[in-house]
């Protein structure tokens, strides 16, 4: 039976402006890294179950910080919608995430008669994965292209893992590039108008231009800005009901969050953040029914 106490600590994703590192520096970390046997990520138990446990539907903890009960899993594709990059088996989530998603795809579908790609949800039984993301645990997360496509087989032919996805940023890291148009506004704005999404995550540029663009800018307030998360935006849903010990992120602040808050992410503080320390922290311990999840039947 695994215990927490058996992981030490890991080294995890730290997040950066999109594109900030120049890609045959990062080949060449890789490359060194590999031949000399290290390991980029320690992985996590989590990463090592491949089927669900069995139970009634349940987000369990936060988005950083938790796991996931009764997942369902995403189908390849289906009306609108097409699920990409299923290699890495983060195509499970909370029932009420993939209703979101199937609706996204319909509305998508009815607009342009296109199709939105899907990206990461969460792993069988959600927890820390072992690349790439901090969140994405408790199966209330779900990444979205912004790039809509034609056909799954065009999605899949067109997203193998080393490729980067058409940046809606300019190179100045202000303005949007030729990529973005009125497909990609209407995407992000039937998501932010769902009932159940508590907040996306955007790259600032975008939602300064949306803050510049929009008349009605109230539902520009579920938008939040971050690093990266300019070819792909962050839905987070809110926690469903029935999980009682799911774990909310403090409100979004009130107003379109066209301000100030906003404005800070174009100054120089922000875009040369600091180095993170070298020193290694553990990962914080789980919700004790985390526990139970990792060791539970499958369904």
């Amino acid at each position: 039976m695994f215990s927490w106490q058996s992981i030490g600590p890991l080294r995890m994703w730290s997040g950066c402006p999109a594109r900030c590192l120049d890609r045959a520096l990062m080949l060449a970390v890789l490359g060194r890294a590999l031949l000399s046997g290290i390991a980029l990520a320690a992985p996590t138990p989590w990463s090592q179950v491949t089927v669900p446990a069995a139970g009634a539907p349940k987000a369990i903890g936060g988005p950083s910080n938790g796991c996931l009960l009764g997942a369902s899993l995403l189908e390849a594709s289906g009306p609108g919608f097409v699920s990409i990059r299923r290699h890495r088996e983060r195509y499970f989530s909370h029932p009420e995430t993939l209703d979101f998603v199937r609706w996204l795809g319909r509305s998508v579908a009815e607009r342009s008669n296109q199709m939105v790609m899907v990206g990461d949800l969460s792993q069988p039984r959600g927890g820390r994965m072992d690349s790439m993301h901090r969140s994405h645990q408790n199966g209330m997360d779900v990444d979205v292209w912004f790039t809509l496509t034609r056909s799954p087989e065009q999605a899949w032919q067109q997203t193998p893992e080393a490729t980067d996805p058409p940046s809606m940023v300019a190179s100045d890291g202000r303005s949007l590039s030729a990529a973005w148009g009125t497909e990609q506004r209407d995407l992000l704005h039937a998501a932010a108008t769902h009932p159940d999404v508590d907040r996306i995550f955007v790259n600032p540029a975008i939602k300064q231009a949306l803050c510049e663009q929009e008349s009605d800018r109230s539902w520009l307030r579920k938008l939040r800005p971050w690093w990266g998360h300019d070819a792909h935006f962050h839905v987070r849903l809110r926690c469903p009901a029935g999980s009682d010990q799911c774990k909310p992120q403090s409100p979004v602040p009130a107003g379109s969050g066209c301000d100030s808050s906003l404005a800070w992410w174009f100054s120089a503080e922000a875009r040369s953040p600091k180095k993170s320390s070298s020193v290694k922290r553990a990962p914080p311990v789980p919700p004790p029914a985390c526990q139970q999840v990792l060791n539970a039947p499958a369904q």
